[in-house]
């Protein structure tokens, strides 16, 4: 099998500023691997050093680890080449590029579409949410009129990084009653002062709050202290958070599930715990958003996603991924589909 890893840096259109830190630019890796019949398929590797802690560098040891097993594959099953990249390293960021590579060549050698491999009732369109990073109250309004005309219908607003309650009150304001408004403090807060902070934003009305504390039984206790429904992000990492029923949803990661293979599972137990399933980019590139739109719709998923993240960058969103009317069509083309 050929394989080749090529790094790319995506900017951003303008710095993100979260509770973790600003950005200005994003490192990612290409893995491309074409089998012996001349088909052609790519894998995204995305650390976010600031988010996950798995800084590029680490990443690239990886995947260039994987390279000689890789090129030396001549045949076998998916599974058993994935393992086998497994016992060199077991970096998640590192093995959803070769995960969801495979999956895009058995696809292609179906002749169908990710995720009609991954179900019989995949949606044919994901709902999406914008994200609202603008720190000043003005242009947060500003930016989430231009998201309503664009057709949005569900704003996610980052919180833990100024006068939170300025902001929302603007942002409400501005687009009224109806549009779905939901917060992203990163983690940003103790217990107590999610508490308090939720009680005093939650006027502006909240579909949920997305990861207000780190930690199992810091997101418990918020949750019942508070109305607000309350979803678990960044401690997903954590050994046995995604079962644990601590969160009213959970937002899953292709990166860090390492792959398509290791999101699906953990869906299902995300699931079996009571909550529900939605997904987002770590600012993945098209090829990250392509595989997590796949997994999306093969879980049927209902409560919008962050993947509608490749407007931040300055390179041109690709046609097939371009948000419409809240929603991001599905790839229908063989493999990724794009």
């Amino acid at each position: 099998m050929r394989a080749v890893l090529v790094e790319r840096t995506l900017c951003l259109r303008e710095p993100l500023r979260t509770a973790q830190g600003e950005m200005t630019e994003r490192p990612l890796f290409l893995l491309e691997l074409q089998d012996g019949e001349g088909r052609r398929a790519a894998g995204e590797a995305a650390p976010l050093e600031h988010y996950d802690g798995v800084s590029a560098e680490r990443c690239r040891t990886a995947l260039e680890a994987y390279l000689p097993l890789l090129r030396a594959h001549d045949g076998g099953t998916g599974v058993s080449l994935l393992d086998a990249c497994r016992a060199v390293d077991p970096l998640p960021q590192a093995l959803s590029a070769i995960d969801t590579a495979l999956w895009s060549l058995a696809a292609q050698r179906e002749g169908r579409p990710i995720c009609d491999l991954l179900s019989d009732e995949a949606l044919s369109h994901v709902p999406v949410n914008a994200t609202i990073g603008a720190t000043d109250a003005r242009a947060a309004a500003a930016q989430a009129l231009a998201f309503i005309e664009a057709g949005f219908t569900c704003l996610k607003v980052k919180v833990g990084v100024g006068d939170d309650a300025s902001r929302l009150a603007a942002i409400r304001a501005a687009v009224g009653p109806q549009v779905v408004l939901r917060l992203d403090a990163n983690g940003a807060w103790t217990a107590d002062q999610a508490v308090h902070a939720i009680g005093r934003l939650a006027a502006a009305g909240l579909e949920l709050v997305e990861e207000p504390v780190h930690g199992v039984d810091a997101l418990r206790e918020v949750r019942r202290r508070v109305p607000s429904r309350i979803a678990m992000d960044e401690t997903a990492a954590e050994p046995g958070a995604i079962g644990s029923g601590a969160a009213d949803a959970v937002c899953l990661k292709l990166a860090r599930a390492g792959g398509i293979s290791g999101l699906l599972a953990q869906a299902a137990l995300v699931r079996a715990s009571g909550a529900e399933v939605y997904l987002a980019s770590t600012l993945d590139g098209p090829v990250g958003i392509a595989a997590a739109l796949h997994c999306a719709a093969a879980l049927r998923v209902e409560l919008p996603c962050g993947l509608a993240t490749l407007g931040l960058f300055e390179d041109a969103v690709p046609a097939a991924l371009t948000p419409s009317a809240g929603a991001i069509a599905v790839p229908t083309a063989p493999g990724l589909g794009l």
